[in-house]
């Protein structure tokens, strides 16, 4: 009897070399267009089985569940399930392994195999697991799934004609599609998947048997995440303790060149820019380099050796706490070193309410640009000394303000996925790379581009901003027995703000720096020094360093009240531009402006009356 088309349907995870087989398996013979209502591509070749009949394969996308959380996943869906408008289930399917990977692939696969129809499972990439040490045992897998397990190697044609002569014979045994089994947990799909690739393994080396020693420890439940914050307390301990001898340095050097044009270009308007506006503002920022190039050290080392990646999945469970998902984490972390990239980032999350709730956090994760700020603050307010065990108090201090935003990032997202952003968790998969030694070529050039990022803002939107802030500063020039801030045209915006910012424990200087900060966090710093080196009545009080100046005219209430605000304001207008952007209108920068002020005055607020009620 002559039967109709056959229809055979690549599925598996990302990454498993699914596409691959599938031109190793057509060749030329493919077509491509869109799947019907949605924007995802659909991949359809011309496949030839042992017998010599052609049948269409289909390759589907990437999936990690039959459950979709993404336009990829539902497509495979209702492919699978013959759902998808004018086309039938397919009569057969392949389900890709990557035998590097079995145990997450697995997972997956049984879901596919429950569903009934023929079924052959392609162990892919076996070459790789060889390469690595693995050892895989094809016959067992296959009766533990209760399908044919066939090695391939896609890029080499290697199982191809086992492949195909597998497919034949399962489509000749099970003509009829068998009925949906009931759901099964997918706690135990996992449980099952663990067994069955443990049980495959005929033999391993035993780095691999480090590695997974390794995961079974950093990716504990309770363990993991006390690792993960231990090392993040010990990277801000060094970022005081290894930076103090090069900031020092810095700052000298700084010092040294204002000293250098004091005396050499004559007095006047000139020298008064170079020296109050160029070296004392720029100057003050680039300072900070060597805590930028310390903290960006230890995050492209935890990047270059497989760990950050592994971070993302301890979050995980965290983050589902509040609505979000390990999806999350990877946008999160990257606003660490600016929330632009971060914002940018969130395109790879699926779901829009959890895409939108991850845009509007994405601010309070602590950038780079607040470094400086924190940097100066702490060493002027707080002594340097240690806790215990070595533990430094200013790191301390610094570690909690980064915390500080995590805590307050969590609690909005959870204020948000119950209010404007309502919506669940969505489930979270990602492979996990392997463990290996960072380059050191690679680390090095990673800090040499933060550093010139980090140096080119300092030349450019620093210092056109310093340049400007000196101007309003110096013009017009304050009368007899006068002060020249009041006088000034910044010091008369300066006045009206501090009406608003006085009750959390601002002053007018305080109130002057919020302004330009808009441009760039750092710009803070460079005002704070600027209008100091402005204010000074004479030549000695000009060079002291912008610590000493704010130690004098400053409480340790209006220092952590400083502190607290810059943990929640908003960042720079580029950062609101891009949110725009990636929003599709200002609703949402806007809704993102006044939460994130509203909290930047409640907690600077709460903190300079607590710590004045306190008496520090």
């Amino acid at each position: 009897m002559t039967r109709g088309p056959i229809t055979v349907a690549l599925v598996g995870n990302p990454n498993a070399g699914k596409s691959a087989l599938f031109n190793a398996l057509t060749g030329a013979r493919q077509k491509i267009a869109n799947y019907p209502g949605v924007t995802v591509e659909r991949k359809a070749g011309r496949m030839t089985l042992a017998s010599g009949e052609q049948v269409e394969l289909l390759d589907l996308p990437g999936s990690y569940s039959l459950d979709p959380t993404s336009p990829d996943e539902a497509v495979t869906r209702d492919v699978v399930l013959g759902h998808q408008a004018g086309q039938r289930k397919p009569d057969a399917l392949i389900v890709v392994l990557d035998a590097n990977n079995l145990e997450q692939h697995l997972v997956f696969a049984q879901e596919v195999i429950a569903l009934g129809l023929p079924t052959v499972a392609a162990l892919n990439m076996v070459d790789l697991a060889t390469r690595d040490g693995l050892v895989l045992d094809a016959s067992g897998l296959e009766a533990a799934l209760g399908v044919p397990v066939v090695e391939t190697v896609a890029v080499r044609r290697r199982g191809l004609p086992e492949l195909a002569a597998a497919v034949g014979r399962t489509i000749d045994a099970h003509p009829d599609h068998a009925p949906l089994p009931s759901h099964v947990d997918i706690v135990e799909r996992r449980v099952s998947a663990r067994a069955m690739a443990k049980a495959a393994i005929i033999s391993e080396t035993r780095k691999r048997r480090l590695h997974r020693g390794l995961d079974k420890v950093l990716l504990h439940p309770w363990l993991g995440p006390i690792i993960l914050f231990a090392l993040l307390f010990i990277v801000f301990q060094a970022v005081f303790a290894w930076a103090t001898p090069f900031a020092d340095a810095l700052e000298a050097g700084v010092g040294i060149l204002s000293e250098t044009a004091m005396a050499v270009i004559p007095a006047g308007i000139v020298r008064d820019a170079i020296t109050e506006g160029v070296l004392a503002g720029v100057g003050s920022v680039v300072v900070f380099l060597p805590q930028i190039v310390i903290l960006f050290f230890f995050i492209l080392v935890m990047e270059a050796t497989g760990y950050m990646a592994r971070a993302a999945f301890l979050m995980d469970r965290l983050m589902a706490a509040v609505g979000l998902s390990g999806r999350s984490f990877i946008p999160l972390l990257s606003s660490f070193a600016c929330a632009i990239p971060g914002i940018m980032a969130t395109r790879s999350i699926a779901d829009p309410k959890d895409r939108l709730t991850t845009i509007l956090i994405a601010p309070l994760m602590t950038c780079s640009a607040r470094l400086p700020v924190y940097a100066v603050i702490i060493a002027a307010f707080i002594p340097q000394t240690t806790v215990g065990l070595g533990i430094g108090l200013q790191g301390l201090v610094l570690f909690s303000l980064y915390i500080a935003g995590i805590v307050g990032a969590m609690l909005v997202a959870l204020v948000l996925r119950r209010s404007v952003a309502k919506g669940q968790a969505s489930g979270f998969i990602m492979e996990l790379p392997r463990y290996q030694w960072p380059r050191m070529k690679d680390i090095a050039i990673g800090l040499w581009q933060r550093a010139w990022i980090f140096l080119r803002r300092a030349g450019t939107i620093i210092f056109m901003v310093t340049v400007v802030l000196w101007l309003m500063l110096t013009f017009p020039k304050a009368g007899p027995g006068e002060d020249q801030i009041d006088a000034s045209f910044a010091g008369t915006l300066a006045n009206g703000l501090a009406v608003v910012v006085e009750p959390i424990g601002f002053n007018r200087d305080m109130a002057l720096a919020l302004i330009p900060a808009m441009a760039a966090r750092e710009v803070a710093v460079s005002s704070l020094a600027t209008t100091y080196a402005v204010a000074a009545e004479n030549e000695d009080e000009a060079a002291q360093a912008l610590g000493v100046q704010l130690a004098r005219d400053w409480s340790l209430p209006m220092a952590l009240s400083f502190l607290a605000w810059f943990v929640f304001a908003p960042q720079c207008l580029s950062t609101i531009a891009v949110a725009k952007r990636e929003t599709n209108g200002w609703k949402w920068p806007a809704f993102m402006l006044a939460y994130l002020f509203a909290l930047a005055y409640i907690a600077a607020g709460a903190t300079f009356w607590i710590a004045t009620a306190a008496g520090l």
